[in-house]
């Protein structure tokens, strides 16, 4: 079966027109019209996923993250219309680049091969790996969390009778069906047929994918993010921003899930934060490490607030919460903040909230993750928010692409040389430079 799954999907490379054909901005279109008409049964198919995952007894914000609604259906329409806006630009020839007086040489993109994308319960993740790498002419392998496999097996028959629409081979979109994990580690075993795992999802995840595969990995992280607030900050700036930076959305990578604040205004923040959490009636929990003296508002949220306190605890570092919640620590400075990053960061997305220019600078210098924010939210490490395109996930690691991993990160190049007749033997090499 593994066997099979990987034949079509290399036959389908193969067969699939060169990257930038018109094929393939039919194809935006075509996801964009079935996934319309089909809407009605992904949501039977989702519903029929939340049922059987209650019964389990999934945590509520786990069953928001399988569940889909008429809003993802237009956020996946404008999706496809961004990536059909941005394909010709991402898919065109260089103009070319004289070579001394006999030739030009150019850059031509194809595409990276067959991608394997390995993610949980996330859905609309689904159709984002069956649009943007199919788009630029690669195969994608698509196996998500055994959450959504009624969902999925909808959005595959979404995915097929578009391809046939655009005139393209049917497999360059396989949504793996088997939840048996003898399939994923039969299939992180073949760098022979996969050019590139892209795993999005838990730490744990990730860390399977990279251990058990020596295919080349554009590893999607973690998020377990900082943000330092130095004494110079403004506090209630500070205070919006970890709200924003956690509460729209709990569960994803770029949220953050600590508040690294100078000592001497620890209380402060904290004083802050509730009353702009109080003011909007925006439900936050903190965790407040108990060097902070509690605020003297000591209902913790029992009489009507929105907020709770509860304890920090040591196993909190280096922790996802994976909810409203949000961590309170103290630290001895600039230096205690980029500490405590550098052990229990993940390198994805850290941020700085000071007046002063000089602690701004150092963080940024000293500080190795995918994404820096000064003065803002780290929702902001995003692709299309920092106008660098339609985004599959973001990135970790340090070799190909770091941060959003964008259409642009989805394709390869071939050196073109335009040589008219010349022959090596008659070329003189510039000289090295001592």
């Amino acid at each position: 079966m593994t066997e099979a799954i990987l034949t079509s999907a290399r036959a389908a490379v193969a067969a699939a027109p060169p990257t930038g054909d018109p094929a393939y901005e039919c194809y935006c279109r075509e996801l964009a019209k079935h996934l319309t008409d089909h809407w009605p049964t992904v949501l039977k198919a989702n519903a029929e996923d939340l049922a059987h995952a209650e019964r389990r007894g999934l945590s509520p914000v786990l069953l928001d993250r399988l569940r889909l609604t008429d809003a993802h259906l237009g956020q996946l329409q404008r999706l496809t219309a961004t990536v059909l806006s941005e394909l010709a630009d991402v898919t065109a020839r260089d103009a070319g680049i004289p070579v001394g007086d006999w030739g030009v040489r150019l850059r031509a993109p194809k595409p990276l091969g067959v991608v394997f994308m390995v993610y949980e319960a996330r859905p609309t993740v689904t159709v984002e790996g069956a649009l943007l790498p199919v788009a630029v002419g690669n195969a994608v392998l698509l196996r998500g969390g055994k959450e959504i496999a009624r969902t999925n097996e909808a959005l595959s028959g979404v995915a097929r009778e578009a391809l046939e629409a655009a005139g393209l081979p049917a497999h360059l979109v396989t949504v793996l069906d088997d939840p048996d994990r003898a399939q994923l580690r039969a299939l992180l075993k073949r760098p022979d047929a996969i050019d590139v795992l892209v795993p999005r999802g838990s730490p744990s995840l990730i860390d399977h994918c990279r251990g058990a595969s020596s295919i080349p990995v554009i590893a999607s992280g973690g998020g377990v993010n900082h943000v330092y607030v130095h004494r110079s900050a403004d506090l209630d700036l500070a205070a919006e921003v970890a709200l924003d930076s956690k509460l729209p959305e709990p569960t994803a990578c770029n949220t953050a899930e600590m508040m690294l604040v100078d000592a001497e205004v620890a209380a402060e923040l904290v004083a802050a934060l509730l009353h702009a959490a109080e003011r909007d009636n925006r439900q936050v929990t903190v965790r407040l490490d108990p060097q902070v003296p509690r605020p003297r508002t000591e209902a913790d949220g029992g009489s009507g607030r929105p907020w709770r306190i509860d304890e920090l605890q040591e196993h909190d570092f280096g922790r996802e919460f994976l909810d409203a919640t949000i961590g309170v620590h103290p630290v001895a400075g600039l230096d205690g903040a980029l500490a405590h990053i550098r052990r229990h960061g993940s390198g994805h997305t850290e941020g700085v909230l000071a007046t002063d220019s000089d602690v701004t600078e150092e963080f940024t210098r000293r500080v190795d993750a995918a994404a820096i924010v000064v003065n803002g939210s780290l929702r902001l490490h995003d692709g299309p928010t920092l106008g660098l395109g339609s985004e599959i996930s973001i990135s970790t690691g340090r070799m190909h692409v770091r941060g959003p991993v964008t259409l642009s990160s989805l394709v390869t190049y071939s050196w073109v040389v335009e040589a008219h007749g010349t022959l090596r033997s008659s070329v003189t090499a510039p000289p090295l430079t001592p």
